[in-house]
């Protein structure tokens, strides 16, 4: 019985690590500013794959940018980015994750192959991945399993799913579908070249008002001169918050961390019957992301680095959404109560005292009535 419980415990551990693939963990107040306008850095090698740039958010510096990178990815799986996304008056992250499938990345449009739904920068053959030099940098000098096919671009720099100037996208069914596939955490090469991003304070928003100096890397956690690549530009007008970072911060403490890695926890996903928002029911928030288009986000479809037109934002800004604060001035403080009658009356403590007569003609009053 102890050998079957012991078997049990760890099958249901696996099945549990097996759909982490959506951790709602970072929540605030605030959207993040629209995404940078940048081209991509040529593809180191065969094996890599493409993981677009986000805005990761710290507690004390708020929302800062984590360049887009090169990654090997593991044979025969795929990224879907993290996103943000509103609902119940905040802006939760959704942490991306490896998958055969591309699930739900809340129809943002990151660029160079991620338009907001599927993957079209390439696909696996076997093995081998086989890239769409139509939307990502490719040269066929150090990459030979290439392949042209066109796709539709759009120039939006929408960087989250849902609320005022959100993307207003749903998952379809192979979204959901994929959901519930087994999935891997992102690569320990990806964590760290998200430490590395939040180190940097020209990575902040609030420094770099929307346009980071790195915007992409052809290496992760490289953001060397021969590795990096800046913003072309902002992918909208950049409005800073009228709160503090920890003001914005949903459901911080006094000794709330600000590593934005809490952010990427895994959770055990809804059931297939929850709402659309893949899998946030208690954060309450829709979906959101970021947008790229091409090899230049924003840009171009062609494997070079020309883009960065068409990059005005044409979604209403929605940084300054209100925030709804639960109220703490709803609990006031409690009144003293006499939950006992003064003892004004004669004790009756022994039947055999009776209380003499005249003690009792006068009519009862009372004597805090009309205070």
């Amino acid at each position: 019985m102890v050998r079957g419980l012991l078997l049990a415990v760890i099958i249901l551990a696996f099945s549990v690590a097996s759909f982490s693939q959506v951790a709602v963990g970072i929540s605030v107040r605030v959207g993040p500013p629209p995404l940078p306008v940048y081209a991509q850095p040529i593809c180191p090698g065969p094996g890599f794959l493409w993981t677009p740039g986000y805005w990761g958010w710290n507690d004390d510096g708020g929302y800062y940018w984590v360049p887009g990178t090169w990654v090997v990815a593991p044979v025969g799986m795929l990224w879907t980015p993290g996103y943000w996304g509103w609902g119940g008056g905040f802006y939760a992250w959704h942490a991306g994750y490896w998958g055969p499938h591309i699930g739900f990345y809340g129809g943002i449009n990151y660029g160079f192959g991620y338009g907001g739904v599927g993957f079209v920068g390439g696909e696996w053959r076997g093995g081998a991945f086989y890239y769409n030099r139509s939307v990502t940098n490719v040269s066929v000098t150090s990459v030979t399993h290439v392949y042209n096919r066109s796709v539709v671009l759009n120039n939006t720099t929408t960087s989250f799913n849902g609320g005022t100037g959100g993307v207003a996208a749903r998952p379809t069914a192979q979204e959901e579908a994929a959901a519930h596939e087994p999935h891997r955490a992102p690569l320990a090469e990806q964590t760290q070249h998200e430490h590395l991003a939040s180190q940097n304070r020209q990575n902040f928003a609030s420094e770099n008002h929307g346009r980071p100096a790195v915007a992409a890397t052809a290496k992760a956690g490289d953001f060397s001169g021969r590795s990096a690549v800046s913003a072309r530009a902002a992918g909208g007008e950049y409005h800073a918050p009228a709160m503090s970072p920890k003001e914005a911060r949903v459901g911080s403490t006094a000794g709330s961390k600000a590593n934005s890695n809490e952010g990427f926890r895994p959770f055990t996903p809804p059931s297939k019957t929850s709402s659309s928002n893949n899998g946030s029911s208690k954060s309450g928030s829709a979906n959101g992301a970021s947008s790229h288009n091409g090899p230049s986000r924003n840009g171009s479809a062609n494997g070079s680095a020309a883009a960065g037109k068409g990059s005005r934002p044409s979604e209403t800004r929605a940084n300054q959404t209100r925030p709804q604060h639960e109220s703490s001035a709803g609990h006031s403080a409690p009144q003293p109560k006499q939950s006992a009658p003064r003892q004004n009356s004669p004790r009756q403590s022994s039947p055999r005292s009776s209380p003499p007569p005249r003690r009792q003609n006068p009519p009862k009053s009372e004597p805090h009535k009309g205070r």
